[in-house]
């Protein structure tokens, strides 16, 4: 189960005629440009985006362009855990496709996204930043196999302002790298190890019964079932804490928060907070307390967009 919230990855697209094509990233500080006709070279330097225009120029019917100029920047960093790399290939997926005249839908920009990171690049990790990138606001998404299901949520107003009324976001001010914690999950996984798979085995119910308490506006469950989903997940590897993780987290419980978890693989990044609505404040001094960085957010029920001007 996820949510998209009002932190975004944004691409801007500038035709030229020149047959050259530039991408330059804001977030990393980098520019990269290659002809419309030379093969794509991955050497580390903004590779998921060039693997985006690579994959839309080998679509069937795609018009040829003759370059242009791509810019990038996000609301949230590389290693936050909010999924912002997955957001920059799904945006620059649907950008590009549009302007060589192919009309994504969500779930094949969603597919393509997955297989240009997973397969072109081979860099692991899950699937669901992209579908929740492409679709937008909260949604019920199934992994089954060689299909991806994905329900979009009709989750009520009150239930969504209550949701901001009573979250927090907090930054640890630790970039991490979600690769050795990934790789380590899979290991566990492949390997039958007891403690890996129960965790597994118990996110998957913990899923289910999250959406329920979501339908029905139970915020004060949902955060209990949050709790119990980061226990669960801390199963899974012994590197997906830390220190100041666990010491959040307790420091959290301790002042009024329902419960807390890690919003990506886990080691530094994001973590988020459902809390009592009136220590919602204190859990938030406390945390800044630790060194983290809070701020509050809202949700976005948007998936990507893309428009059209003239200049």
């Amino acid at each position: 189960m996820s949510s998209t919230i009002n932190s975004y990855a944004y691409a801007t697209l500038r035709p030229r005629s020149d047959g050259v094509i530039t991408v330059r990233s804001l977030d990393f500080g980098d520019v990269v440009g290659f002809g419309v006709d030379e093969p794509v070279v991955y050497d580390g330097r903004l590779d998921l985006p060039k693997a985006a225009i690579s994959r839309v120029r080998q679509i069937p019917g795609a018009l040829p362009v003759e370059g242009f100029d791509l810019f990038l920047h996000t609301n949230a960093p590389p290693g936050s855990g909010l999924g912002s790399s997955s957001a920059v290939v799904v945006n620059t997926l649907a950008l590009v496709a549009a302007h060589c005249g192919v009309d994504f839908t969500p779930h094949e920009v969603a597919d393509v996204a997955c297989r240009l990171e997973r397969d072109d690049l081979g860099i692991p990790g899950g699937y669901q930043d992209q579908y929740a990138a492409a679709f937008g606001g909260f949604n019920f998404i199934e992994f089954l196999g060689d299909r991806v299901v994905v329900y979009p949520l009709r989750v009520s107003a009150g239930t969504v302002h209550e949701l901001e009324h009573n979250m927090l976001l907090a930054f640890t001010g630790n970039r991490r790298t979600s690769d050795h914690i990934i790789q380590d999950q899979v290991s566990r996984y492949e390997s039958n190890h007891p403690d890996a798979l129960a965790g597994l085995r118990a996110q998957k119910q913990l899923a289910h019964a999250m959406k329920e308490a979501l339908l029905l506006g139970d915020v004060r469950e949902l955060g209990t079932l949050l709790h119990q989903a980061w226990e669960e997940k801390k199963r899974m590897s012994t590197r997906i804490a830390t220190p100041l993780i666990d010491e959040a987290v307790a420091v959290a419980l301790r002042n009024g928060a329902l419960g807390a978890k890690v919003t990506g693989a886990g080691g530094g990044g994001h973590m988020v907070f459902i809390c009592e609505f009136d220590r919602k404040h204190v859990v938030a001094d406390e945390l800044i307390k630790l060194g983290m960085s809070v701020s509050e957010f809202t949700f976005s029920r948007e998936g990507v967009t893309t428009w059209r001007v003239q200049q």
